[in-house]
C-alpha cells in the first residue's frame, strides 16, 4: 500500500510539472501505455490468489483512475493555455482603413429577390411577407387542401409537436401561399402582391433542398381572367431573362387553390450544348421546360379570405427563386446555394453596389 501511495504521489507530481502536450503524452505512455508501470501492475492481478486479488485490485484500479484523471485535467489546462496564447496574438485592428475594393458580395438568391421586386413594382405589385412558422389552417385548409391531401403528409411537411391557441397544428410553411390568405384578410380587395420568402419541404437532391425560396404572385380584382395571368407572366419573364423572344405554353394541371390550374412551360433553344431560354419550343433544336405553376384563384379560397367570389376574381402563380437563379446564371446544383463556399460566392456573387433597375438591366453585373 505504501508503494502504491508513493507511486501515486510521484506520478501526480510529475504530471503537474509537465510543461507541454508532448511531455504529457510521454508520461501517459510511461504510466498507462501497454508497457507502462501502472499497466504492469494491472497484469499482476491474474497471478494473484482470489483473496489477494480482492484486496489489491481496488487499490491498483484507484491508482490508475487518479493518474488518468490527472492526465486529462493537465491536458485541458495545457490546451486552454495554448488557446489563450493563440487568441492573444490573433487580434483585429478595427482602426485600419477600409479596403479599396469591397470584399463582400450579394448572394444570387438575394440578387434575384431584388430583381423580382424591381420588375413587379413596375407592374404595380407590392411585396408582402408572412411568418415562416405557420399553422395548418393558413398553410393548407384555407388553400382548399383536404385533410387527406398528400401535401399534408409527414414525409413532405416539417410539423411541430405544438398547437396554437385555437388547436391548429404548427409547421414550417411549405409554400408562400399562406401570405395570400393573410394579405386578403388584412387588406381586402383589390390586391396585387408578390410574396417572396423561405419555404421548407422534406426533400434533398441536386434540384431540391429542405429549405428553399419561392415567390408567390397574387392579383384579386374585378373582371380578372386567364389572359391577364398569361400577359403578366410573359412580361415578367421577358424582363427577368432580358429577352424579347420568351414564349410560354400553358398546360392544364391541378392545384387545390386554383381552378382552372395551368403549368407554365417556357421555350428553350440549344446554344453551344447549353439550354438557353427563348424561342419557340416546337421549332427544330428547341424544346419546352416546365417553369412554374399558376391558375385562377379557387372560389373557395376567396371565400376563406372573407371575400365574395361572385364579385372578386383573381390569379396566382408560384415559382422557385433558386430555380430562376439557376436558369439565369448557369448554376447546375441547388445544394451549392447553401454550402457557404467562399469560392462559389466569389464566382456567382453580385456587387452590393450593383442594384437591379429596369433601365440599366436587372441582371447586369458590375
Amino acid at each position: 500500500m505504501t508503494d502504491l501511495a508513493t507511486m501515486r504521489d510521484t506520478a501526480l507530481a510529475r504530471i503537474e510539472e509537465a510543461g507541454d502536450a508532448a511531455a504529457l503524452e510521454a508520461l501517459r505512455v510511461e504510466f498507462l501505455g501497454k508497457q507502462g508501470s501502472i499497466s504492469a501492475l494491472m497484469k499482476t492481478l491474474g497471478k494473484m490468489s482470489p483473496e489477494e486479488r480482492q484486496s489489491e485490485a481496488p487499490k491498483i484500479q484507484a491508482l490508475r483512475t487518479d493518474v488518468a484523471d490527472a492526465l486529462a485535467a493537465r491536458k485541458d489546462a495545457i490546451d486552454g493555455a495554448a488557446l489563450e496564447a493563440r487568441l492573444a496574438t490573433e487580434t483585429l485592428d478595427l482602426t485600419l482603413p477600409a479596403p479599396h475594393a469591397p470584399r463582400g458580395s450579394v448572394h444570387p438568391v438575394s440578387q434575384v429577390m431584388d430583381e423580382l421586386a424591381e420588375i413587379f413594382a413596375d407592374l404595380g405589385f407590392s411585396v408582402a411577407t408572412g411568418p415562416e412558422i405557420e399553422d395548418d389552417w393558413h398553410n393548407f385548409t384555407a388553400l382548399n387542401m383536404a385533410e387527406t391531401h398528400p401535401a399534408r403528409a409527414m414525409h413532405d411537411t416539417f410539423y411541430f409537436p405544438d398547437v396554437d391557441s385555437e388547436g391548429r397544428r404548427m409547421l414550417l410553411r411549405t409554400h408562400t401561399s399562406p401570405v395570400q390568405i393573410r394579405s386578403m384578410v388584412q387588406q381586402g380587395a383589390p390586391i396585387r402582391i408578390i410574396a417572396p420568402g423561405r419555404v421548407y419541404r422534406s426533400d434533398s437532391d441536386a434540384t431540391h433542398t429542405p429549405m428553399f425560396h419561392q415567390v408567390e404572385g397574387l392579383v384579386i380584382d374585378k373582371g380578372i381572367h386567364l389572359g391577364h395571368l398569361k400577359w403578366t407572366l410573359e412580361t415578367f419573364l421577358k424582363a427577368f431573362f432580358e429577352r424579347d423572344d420568351i414564349v410560354l405554353r400553358l398546360r392544364p394541371s391541378y392545384f387545390p387553390f386554383t381552378e382552372p390550374s395551368v403549368e407554365v412551360d417556357v421555350g428553350w433553344q440549344d446554344v453551344g450544348g447549353r439550354r438557353v431560354l427563348g424561342g419557340d419550343g416546337d421549332a427544330p433544336g428547341h424544346g419546352w421546360m416546365e417553369l412554374l405553376g399558376s391558375g385562377m384563384v379557387n372560389a373557395r379560397v376567396i371565400e376563406f379570405a372573407g371575400l365574395d367570389p361572385k364579385e372578386w376574381q383573381g390569379f396566382a402563380f408560384g415559382v422557385g427563386v433558386d430555380r430562376l437563379a439557376m436558369l439565369k446564371y448557369g448554376m447546375d446544383d441547388l445544394r451549392a446555394f447553401f454550402d457557404g463556399d467562399q469560392r462559389w460566392l466569389d464566382h456567382y456573387g453580385f456587387s452590393p453596389f450593383d442594384q437591379p433597375t429596369l433601365s440599366a438591366g436587372v441582371g447586369a453585373k458590375a
